[in-house]
């Protein structure tokens, strides 16, 4: 069975201009990559976990910052790799100098038998809606699509 995650989009309207929060993903694997790299904050749910508890506590591990703002269910996307991903928007505000990511580790240099540890984000940052499609992970962007349909009922 693929593996199940739950995912959250920070969102906020600044200075006229609709904006997301996404995360670039931490380690060596990705050092050099940008557009199509970027992702919402996101992870695994945990057994009988609520997607949504799952959401926020994954956005919490991997930026330090709490959404607490009311969530706006986003759907469920599938990556190429068959992972199924639900997400949530919910309005708020972060500074992306104040990121403090969760850590992995893994063998690097590959093949070395040493271990390293990386964060799991390296940066987060705002973004609008068109250059957003361009930095997402291709198979999240219908999230992206979501939230702009839905931002004309949005408080």
């Amino acid at each position: 069975m693929a593996a199940r995650s739950a995912g959250l989009l920070l969102f906020r309207e600044r200075d006229g201009r609709f904006e997301v929060l996404l995360g670039h993903p931490g380690g060596p694997l990705w050092a050099r990559k940008d557009d199509g790299a970027w992702s919402i904050p996101k992870g695994e749910v945990e057994g009988d976990e609520a997607e949504i508890d799952a959401a926020r506590r994954e956005f919490r591990e991997e930026t330090g910052f709490e959404a607490t703002g009311d969530p706006l269910p986003l759907g469920e996307a599938r990556l190429k790799s068959g992972k199924r991903i639900v997400a949530f928007a919910v309005r708020g505000d972060a500074d992306p100098s104040a990121l403090r990511s969760g850590t992995f580790e893994m063998e690097w240099p590959p093949r070395s038998g040493r271990r390293a540890t990386f964060p799991e984000l390296d940066r987060v940052a705002w973004f609008d809606l068109a250059t957003a499609r361009t930095k997402l992970n291709a198979g999240q962007v219908p999230f992206l699509d979501r939230l702009e349909a839905a931002r004309a009922g949005l408080p």
